[in-house]
């Protein structure tokens, strides 16, 4: 579970950068004419991104008024859906799928590493506040488990040590390679295909 309170400490104000604020004008022009305050889960996610990966109390009435919408509705959502989070998590922010599939092909191995490499709780900074991370519900590539997200990328077919040198490489300023750390693409077999190999005499 996301963090749901938010932060203590929140700056005192919040604005688009142009950036964002062109982002933010083209998905508000796709609804009608009264219908913009639709657009608030999109924004949030954008003030998100442009904030190092939290949304303080500011953005929040920032987008109430870009939206002409209720600040308290604008929070509502907010802080409803775990996907935003009300507290800083660092640059680099890890969720660790630890649902039954990933778990099953050792998601824990992925959740000691983070213990080791970040800190010994979830949601809370590393030593130079570059990164957090938190065990989450499935995200959807099981195929691929165990697996974990860092922002927006999916890192997949991980072991410990694997893991361990991902986390290195952010801890160190760097942008590890996404993707299968077993060679897949995709979803695809290990080896290539092994089924429908011989279409061509059926």
């Amino acid at each position: 579970m996301s963090l749901r309170r938010p932060a203590k400490n929140q700056p005192e104000s919040f604005e688009f950068n142009a950036s964002s604020l062109e982002a933010a004008n083209i998905i508000v022009a796709k609804y009608p004419e009264g219908k913009q305050q639709s657009a608030v889960m999109a924004l949030l996610y954008i003030a998100q991104k442009q904030n190092n990966n939290w949304i303080p109390l500011a953005a929040m009435k920032y987008i109430a008024k870009f939206l002409d919408m209720p600040y308290i509705k604008v929070y509502e959502v907010a802080t409803f859906y775990t996907m935003y989070n009300l507290a800083p998590v660092g640059k680099y922010f890890i969720q660790v799928c630890t649902t039954t599939p990933c778990m099953i092909r050792g998601a824990n191995q992925l959740v000691e590493a983070c213990k080791e490499k970040i800190s010994e709780n979830e949601c809370e900074l590393s030593n130079d506040n570059s990164c957090s991370w938190m065990e989450v519900e499935c995200l959807g590539a099981c195929v691929n488990a165990p697996m974990m997200q860092i922002n927006d990328d999916y890192y997949e077919d991980l072991d410990k040590q694997q893991t361990l040198d991902i986390l290195d490489k952010i801890l160190n300023g760097e942008t590890p390679k996404p993707g299968s750390y077993r060679g897949r693409v995709n979803n695809e077999p290990e080896n290539n295909r092994k089924t429908l190999m011989d279409l061509k005499n059926a």
